[in-house]
């Protein structure tokens, strides 16, 4: 049977249950076969070849026969048809629960419009909201770690280690949520975290049994910035790392160019804020100070203050690398030659395979327009961060260049060098799962003469068991890493509008949801 509505053509199934058999009073379970009417209910199920359907399902209504149920009359149920209180078929209501915990609300509302079953965004996540969580199982092995929720607010996420499912999820990153969530759920044994003193805090007052980790990703991460604190100190040490070729004296064309900038506005104005920012910062005033007096921004103020000349601020730095170079000779020749057109220019040389635009090879004769050379490709210095990848980088996974300007920066500043024989060493700690040497490196670390290492010493020294624990166990955060990662698609999915509990709800959910559903093998616990 078929019947129309705004959706079209819905497929109509009538049924009737049987009039002679029991059924149980859904108060106290007694069986009853004493009727006292009948009713339709209208049963909404999946769709059937792209058209709803809908079962309008005639029921009994019993009277209890049991005189002490508070139940008079009560309407029979068929397993596996009907739920009570529910006008969708379980088959269709766990569709619509599935969506909603795949796609949240409106996105999976435009599913299900897909799929004939219309609902709105905010039913789809009521539906979301009834599902019940999976059962919290107390892990032998815990994972806690930090997540950006929203704006400068953060979150603290639960992972058993042993299943790499997610526990839960809460606002805030404190120690008293955590230590009464211990306190809870007794019998964690070991407990992964990075080095935050307000886990181990938590850590400490909810389960003072359990063996704390320092997470060697977090230990690594943290030496990194050291490292790049370090490098960024001794920023004037880094070009030392490029070619003897690079390290030239300006030509004589480059020094007549920056003659020519000295007369103009921006050289003078360039000039005069050099002289200004000196005078004040050789009396003693710091950046900020000057910033203040002169109108200036502080990293404006900075950047004048660190460099020798007024020159160095004008300079522009070297350019990279464009797919022109190679044809640069071949302009040089051809304007000597006495042709300056940037249009016929372009046409020679696309002629010899140039693929480029007219705009780039208009701008490279320009200087050659006002008397100056062309402007070739310099190599850059690196920069604090590139030094600092150097430098972490294990020695055999480096290539040629970089393993070449390491060793031309690490043998012209003694400072890097001895930073990266730290590393180094902890490197080897890590790769050999061995902390003997442990507290002798932080007493070299504390010894270096480098602030940075000198205070990641003083913290590490604080955290001893559990670094020692980071790196001769095999138990590390990198389950939290890749949840927090799942954490953070949830929140784009919803356009980042969802509360704590929905995103609770859904990121629990779902990784039960993909478990169940794997396509591959089930993944083996570590």
């Amino acid at each position: 049977m078929e019947s129309a509505n705004a959706s079209g053509p819905v497929v109509v199934v009538q049924a009737r249950t049987r009039s002679h058999s029991p059924s149980g009073c859904t108060g106290c379970g007694t069986l009853s076969e004493w009727v006292h009417s009948r009713y339709v209910r209208h049963l909404r199920e999946a769709a059937l070849g792209g058209r709803p359907v809908r079962i309008d399902l005639s029921v009994r209504r019993l009277y209890c026969e049991n005189s002490a149920c508070a139940k008079v009359t009560f309407a029979e149920q068929v397993p596996g048809l009907t739920v009570r209180y529910q006008r969708r078929t379980p088959l269709l209501q766990h569709l619509v629960e599935s969506v909603g915990v795949v796609l949240a609300g409106r996105g999976g509302a435009r599913m299900l419009r897909i799929l004939n079953v219309t609902l709105s965004r905010c039913t789809v996540l009521a539906q979301l909201m009834r599902v019940p969580l999976p059962p919290l199982v107390t892990p032998r092995v815990l994972g806690v770690d930090d997540f950006a929720l929203y704006g400068g607010t953060y979150g603290t996420l639960l992972v058993d280690a042993d299943t790499r499912l997610p526990l839960t999820l809460w606002e805030g990153r404190d120690a008293e949520p955590l230590s009464r969530w211990l306190r809870e759920n007794p019998g964690v044994e070991i407990a992964c975290r990075d080095g935050s003193l307000v886990y181990r805090q938590g850590i400490t007052d909810g389960a003072p049994d359990a063996v704390q980790v320092s997470d060697r990703f977090h230990l690594w991460q943290g030496l990194s910035r050291r490292v790049q604190d370090i490098a960024s100190a001794h920023r004037g040490c880094l070009p030392a790392a490029l070619p003897a070729s690079e390290e030239r004296e300006l030509t004589p064309a480059e020094e007549s160019a920056e003659d020519a900038a000295a007369n103009t506005r921006a050289g003078r104005h360039a000039r005069r804020l050099f002289e200004t920012v000196h005078t004040l910062t050789d009396m003693g005033r710091s950046y900020s100070a000057v910033a203040r007096e002169v109108g200036l921004d502080r990293k404006t103020v900075r950047k004048y203050a660190q460099a020798r000349t007024w020159q160095e601020v004008m300079r522009r730095p070297p350019r990279k690398p464009s797919t022109l170079d190679p044809y640069l000779d071949y302009l040089q020749q051809r304007w000597d030659e006495g042709q300056h057109s940037a249009k016929i220019l372009h046409q020679e040389l696309h002629s010899k395979g140039y693929l480029g635009h007219y705009q780039r090879v208009k701008m490279a004769v320009a200087p050659l327009r006002r008397g100056l050379p062309l402007d070739e490709p310099r190599e850059r210095p690196p920069s604090p961060r590139e030094a600092t990848r150097w430098i972490i980088t294990a020695p055999g996974r480096h290539g040629p260049q970089a393993a070449e300007r390491l060793g031309r920066l690490l043998a012209h500043c003694p400072e890097l060098r001895h930073a990266h024989e730290l590393v180094r060493q902890f490197a080897a700690m890590l790769e050999a799962r061995d902390a003997t040497p442990l507290t002798g490196w932080l007493d070299r670390l504390a010894t270096s003469g480098l602030s940075p290492l000198v205070s990641t010493a003083r913290a590490l020294r604080e955290d001893q068991q559990a670094v020692v624990q980071g790196i001769v166990t095999p138990y590390n955060s990198g389950v939290n890493e890749g949840r927090i990662t799942d954490v953070k698609l949830q929140k784009r999915i919803m356009a980042g509008r969802a509360g704590v509990p929905l995103l609770r709800h859904r990121v629990v959910l779902i990784a039960h949801l993909r478990r169940r559903y794997a396509d591959g093998p089930t993944v083996t616990p570590r």
